[in-house]
């Protein structure tokens, strides 16, 4: 079992930046991947940004250049840097992770409660 704890969403300005966190925690928690996902208004959650274990990332062609998502492993923590941002990236956005827990690896993944990022035109 995985809780994720996410804070850094805000009302700011086209053009503006802000840095997501999204902290992990659980018995014996071993990562292998964390991502952020982002539902506008009225439309599906759908992938920004992931990382995996060995630090290979992946990005949706429309955050490209703009978003960097990095981790800071010994404190299971998962960042999402927003830059140059404009109205369409309006949304809550969420994390995920999975991993393994315990003795015997058990297989495990969870989300993020969502935190809202808006941006003004």
């Amino acid at each position: 079992q995985v809780q994720l704890v996410e804070s850094g969403g805000d009302l700011v300005q086209a053009g503006g930046s802000l840095r997501l966190s999204c902290r992990a925690s659980g018995n014996a928690l071993r990562i292998n991947a964390m991502g952020w996902y982002r539902q506008p208004p009225g439309r599906q959650r759908d992938l920004v940004a992931r990382i995996t274990s060995d630090g290979s990332t992946n990005y949706t062609d429309s955050v490209k250049g703009r978003f960097i998502i990095s981790r800071d492993v010994a404190l299971n923590t998962v960042y999402l840097q927003m830059n140059s941002l404009k109205p369409e990236d309006t949304g809550v956005y969420y994390c995920h992770v999975e991993g393994t827990t315990g003795t015997f690896y058990s297989r495990c993944q969870a989300w993020g409660q969502g935190t809202q990022v808006t941006v003004s035109s």
